[in-house]
């Protein structure tokens, strides 16, 4: 509806559907997620990687609202007719720039979602993160009219476009059998606030519909900055706003720079952990919601990238990377750095192997 609305009519009902997800996201705080964290795909598929073991030391939860993503987006293409299976689109690189996307996420505190939650919830250190996420972005669409594209996928037998389905499927059964409970069954570290799990999961499946239906990305609403149309645009705009309605009427909104749940101060740090998201986000084509999304609509490509979320969040942990509330880590900082550079260096390569003359 919002990617290439068919009419004015569609275009809005696709911004009220957006705004939809964020009463949901709002909700689920409500009910007990961490705070402005209703939904957060970097930081989600974090917690999954903690209950799978592949970390020690930080949130170690199979998180339902990812099910339900993947599974409403499933639910979403087959009502319509539309499920296909798709790969074949520079998968490798795409696993790459989901695990720098992830350090980025861990260094701000959040993926373009959850920022977009801060913002509504009153955290003002958001503002920041959307000024990085805005610049990243632009860099992006530089690299994209010089001639990059993160390449075109193609049809594939459909057990490829189900991988994802049976990944999450299988975790869902683990998980209510109490196996990937993870720090209840383990005593490793506690998880972190949750809504109930059927809630979560529900809700989840609502949200995963309703973004499928819309194509809404936190990446593109940025890209909508620099050119129109700019319905996307207007789509976050609306999550943000009905966020914070629900905030507010839940006694959720808190306004400020300080005291903010799960955020910090270091604002340098906040800004080009965003930069980082935004650029890879731009490479990799989409925002960590968006891929968990696309990969329950049938596209492997973006399981790969949802895996390479998992594996970035572990790195983060167990490297040190992920900021608290005192600040940014100085691995977190170097991280950030390097990241930047390998991407800035790929999208270069990118360019000027397109650019080549043919013979």
């Amino acid at each position: 509806m919002l990617r290439n609305p068919s009419s004015k009519r569609a275009a809005w009902i696709g911004v009220a559907l957006v705004g939809l997800v964020g009463a949901l996201a709002a909700w689920l705080v409500a009910a007990g997620n961490p705070g402005n964290m209703g939904v957060c795909g970097a930081c989600f598929l974090r917690d999954i990687g903690g209950s799978l073991g592949l970390f020690s030391s930080g949130p170690q939860y199979f998180r339902p609202e990812v099910a339900g993503l993947m599974l409403g987006a499933f639910a979403a293409v087959l009502a319509r007719g539309r499920f296909s299976a798709r790969s074949g689109s520079h998968a490798a690189a795409r696993f790459f720039f989901g695990l720098w996307m992830a350090i980025g996420a861990l260094v701000f505190l959040g993926c373009p979602f959850r920022l977009f939650q801060r913002l509504g919830g009153g955290d003002a250190n958001a503002l920041v993160g959307v000024g990085g996420l805005a610049l990243g972005v632009g860099l992006g669409l530089l690299f994209e009219r010089r001639g990059y594209a993160v390449g075109k996928t193609a049809d594939v037998p459909k057990p490829v476009g189900l991988l994802a389905h049976a990944f999450v499927l299988t975790l869902l059964v683990l998980f209510l059998r109490g196996i990937l409970l993870g720090p209840d069954a383990t005593g490793r570290e506690g998880p972190p606030a949750r809504a109930l799990w059927s809630l979560a999961l529900g809700l989840g499946l609502m949200a995963g519909a309703a973004l499928s239906l819309t194509g809404f990305c936190g990446i593109n609403a940025l890209r909508q900055l620099f050119r129109g149309p700019r319905w996307m645009l207007l789509g976050a705009l609306a999550l943000v706003g009905v966020y914070a309605l629900v905030s507010s009427a839940t006694g959720k909104f808190h306004p400020g720079f300080t005291g903010q749940p799960i955020a910090h101060t270091d604002h340098l740090w906040n800004a080009l952990g965003m930069v980082l998201v935004g650029l890879t986000g731009c490479l990799a084509g989409g925002c960590p919601v968006r891929q968990v999304v696309m990969a329950g609509e049938g596209n492997g490509d973006a399981f790969v990238t949802c895996m390479g979320l998992v594996v970035g969040g572990a790195l983060a942990h167990n490297l040190a990377l992920v900021s608290s509330a005192e600040g940014s880590t100085p691995g977190g900082r170097v991280a950030v750095l390097v990241g930047l550079a390998f991407a800035i260096v790929y999208g270069l390569a990118s360019v000027a192997r397109v650019r080549q003359p043919a013979g």
